[in-house]
Formats: C-alpha cells, sequence, structure tokens
C-alpha cells in the first residue's frame, strides 16, 4: 500500500513545471530583456539621435529616470489590479503595454518619444515579476516554492543577457521589435494559465482585496513593507548605477574602451549563478534572512573591490562587474519574503510594487550621485552611496521576520 502511495505522489519536477510556473518564468525572460536593452544601447540610440558625446550620460540618466517613474506608477497600478481582478489579469495587460511601447522605441526619431514611450514601458515592465512571483508562490507548497521563484528568476535574469546578444547582432531599432515581438508571442501561451486558488478563496470570502491603504495606514504593515523595500536597494544601486554607467567609472579609472552592453551581460550572466546558489542556500538552510544578509555583505565587498582596487586592464573590470552580479543574486529571494510578508489580499500588491520601488530608487540614488559627482569624483560618490545602501539594507533586514515556513493561505484584515 505504502508503494503505491509514493508512486503516485508528483514529483519535484513535475510540481515545478507546472504551467504557470513556466508562463511566469518566461514572462520575467522578456521583461528583463525590455528591462535592460535600454542600459545595452543607450550609447548607439542616443547617438543616433544626434546627442552629443558629453550629453550622453545626462540623457541617458533622464531616460532611465522616465522608465523608472513609468515603473513606481505601475508598480501600484498593476499590483492593486492583481489584488482586485485576479494575477493573470495582470499577466496579460502588461506584456500587451510594455510589447507594443516598446515596438515603438524602435521608430522614435526624437529624445521626447524616446522618454514617453520609456515611461509607457516602464508601466507595463512593472507587473510582470511581481503578478508571476506571486502566482509561483500561491500554487506550489510552501517546501518548493523557494525553487520555483528560483527558477522564475534565472530565465528572466537569462532576458538581460539576451539583450546584450540580440544588441550585438542587430540594430538597436531592430533589438526593440525583437523584445516586443517575443512579448507578443508569449501572451499566447498565457491563455493556457489557471487562476491561483488561494485568490479565488480570497475573493469567495469577499475580503478587501488591493486596498493600498490598508497598508499606509497601519503601522505595523507600513513598517515591514518600507523595511522590504530598503532590502532590495543594493541590488539596483549595482545595476542603475554602476553597470549602467560603468563606461564612464572605467574612464574615471584610466580605463577606456568599456562597454556598457557588454558590462550588463555580463552582470547579469553573475546574477544566474547568484540567483540559483542563493535560491539553493536559502533551501538548504531553511531561511531567507541568512542567504540575503550573506549576499548584501558580499555585494558591498565587491562594490568596494570595483571601485578602489587599482585596474588597467578590461578582462579585471569586467570581472569585477560578474563578481557584482553574481551577489546581486538575492533579488529573487528579497522579492520573495516580501510576498511572504503578507496576506493574499494584499500579496500581489506588495510583491509588485515593492520591487518596482526599489526600482525607482534609482532616480533618488542617480540624483544624489549626480549632485555629489563635482565635489567627490565619480568613484568616491559612488563610494559612499554604495556604502550607505548596504548598511541601510543590512539594517532593514534585521527587523524583518523569517518567511521559509510561513503558511501563504491568510488575509489581512482591517
Amino acid at each position: 500500500m505504502s508503494t503505491t502511495t509514493n508512486n503516485t505522489q508528483p514529483s519535484l519536477l513535475s510540481q515545478l513545471l507546472q504551467v504557470p510556473v513556466i508562463v511566469a518564468a518566461l514572462g520575467y525572460l522578456v521583461d528583463m530583456y525590455d528591462l535592460f536593452l535600454f542600459s545595452v544601447v543607450r550609447v548607439p540610440s542616443l547617438k543616433a539621435l544626434n546627442v552629443a558625446d558629453d550629453q550622453l550620460l545626462n540623457e541617458g540618466i533622464n531616460l532611465l529616470n522616465y522608465q523608472m517613474a513609468g515603473m513606481l506608477i505601475g508598480g501600484v497600478l498593476w499590483g492593486v489590479i492583481a489584488d482586485k481582478r485576479g494575477r493573470l489579469s495582470v499577466l496579460f495587460g502588461s506584456i500587451i503595454m510594455y510589447s507594443l511601447a516598446n515596438i515603438g522605441n524602435g521608430f522614435v526619431t526624437s529624445l521626447d518619444q524616446y522618454a514617453i514611450l520609456r515611461f509607457i514601458a516602464g508601466v507595463g515592465l512593472a507587473g510582470e515579476l511581481g503578478a508571476g512571483i506571486t502566482l509561483v508562490t500561491e500554487v506550489l507548497p510552501k517546501e518548493i516554492r523557494g525553487y520555483g521563484t528560483t527558477l522564475v528568476a534565472t530565465l528572466g535574469v537569462l532576458g538581460a543577457i539576451l539583450a546584450y546578444f540580440v544588441a550585438d547582432l542587430f540594430a538597436w531599432r531592430i533589438s526593440y521589435f525583437v523584445g516586443g515581438g517575443m512579448g507578443l508571442l508569449l501572451l499566447v501561451l498565457r491563455f493556457n494559465v489557471f487562476e491561483s486558488g488561494m485568490f479565488k478563496h480570497a475573493k469567495e470570502r469577499s475580503v478587501d482585496r488591493g486596498n493600498i491603504f490598508m497598508i499606509l495606514t497601519n503601522g505595523k504593515r507600513l513598517g515591514k513593507y518600507l523595511m522590504a523595500i530598503l532590502v532590495g536597494l543594493p541590488i539596483w544601486f549595482v545595476v542603475g548605477i554602476l553597470i549602467t554607467f560603468s563606461p564612464e567609472f572605467g574612464a574615471a579609472k584610466g580605463i577606456e574602451g568599456i562597454n556598457a552592453g557588454k558590462a550588463v551581460m555580463l552582470a547579469f550572466s553573475g546574477q544566474v549563478g547568484g540567483d540559483i546558489v542563493s535560491g539553493l542556500l536559502s533551501q538548504y538552510m531553511r531561511s531567507r534572512k541568512k542567504v540575503i544578509r550573506l549576499f548584501i555583505v558580499l555585494s558591498l565587498a565587491m562594490v568596494i573591490g570595483y571601485l578602489l582596487i587599482p585596474m588597467q586592464d578590461l578582462f579585471s573590470f569586467y570581472l569585477l562587474c560578474t563578481l557584482l552580479g553574481f551577489c546581486n543574486g538575492y533579488w529573487t529571494l528579497f522579492i520573495t519574503i516580501a510576498a511572504e510578508l503578507f496576506g493574499t489580499n494584499l500579496r500581489a500588491t506588495v510583491a509588485t510594487t515593492v520591487p518596482n520601488f526599489v526600482r525607482g530608487a534609482t532616480i533618488p540614488l542617480a540624483a544624489l550621485f549626480v549632485r555629489f559627482r563635482p565635489d567627490l569624483g565619480v568613484v568616491q560618490s559612488g563610494l559612499v552611496i554604495g556604502v550607505a545602501t548596504s548598511v541601510v539594507a543590512l539594517l532593514a533586514l534585521y527587523f524583518l521576520e523569517e518567511t521559509f515556513t510561513k503558511d501563504m493561505d491568510f488575509v489581512e484584515k482591517e
């Protein structure tokens, strides 16, 4: 009798390879491709729009800010929709918006058009990861949901790597067309995805869903929410400042010829390894917090090395970009812990807004970088901001609860 029972148990692989998990993973791949394509094609696209060399950094930061502002707004919009109308509504709506916007990016002829379309693309991109992670954490058993989110993150990061190779093979306009086309193709697969059972259960109970004021007006929930955001700051300091503007950091250290697209590709190649290692280590240690703490400390060490270690050759510089990416590999755990902290009726709102507020933190971080640069220089400005974000993240993590074994089938009450 026991043999029959064991044979009927679904395997780990069969549980992980459910349609919602695979579609969420592929969606994040397209999301990351579109999100980081701008970092890869920043210089050639701006030069094609007749931006002077001495304005490439400033105009690049400006367009990045438009994209991140869109993600801030989109994070709230899609998060509320996911909790009110369901996770699938966001998986459909967001991919349509950012796919069409990225196709539009391939037709721009002015900086104003570029800025508007990066903003629209940012709004669309904001919904993909949070809705996907929420769906995965709700359809998988708690014992293996860490594996599921690791799978989503790993495929997603491969999208950023794919952006580099596509941009290397094709002109920057074609690269945008490819990203939009991939999104529209993936849309077809999403018709086979089923809704989260936990969401249906919460809907049947008629609880208040997607009400962000339940977070903002409750001190305990607001504290958890803010701490979750602060934990992710080092990741986007590295991506949004150190890697995106790697040519400027390299030039400040006397290294010429750095390709921003290659730096992005190598950083995300490293992050693939980091995502896998952090996910497996979290399962082994049965802890999210311990692994996140380890990776934040490693990230700080790599930031200091990136900025202060004397380098004269491209190989050493690119190696540090790869190591920085590896230490960014707690991105998935950070979003997973945010989703696990809150009940089903607010989970998608949190899981969608938290990573987008972290992404949006690129705006004030970039502003600080620009403000400090005239007085401190490129390297010292980066060092001050990098150390500050890591210290803040470690303090925030200290105050968060461990969520590894937390039951996800609960709701937040007013």
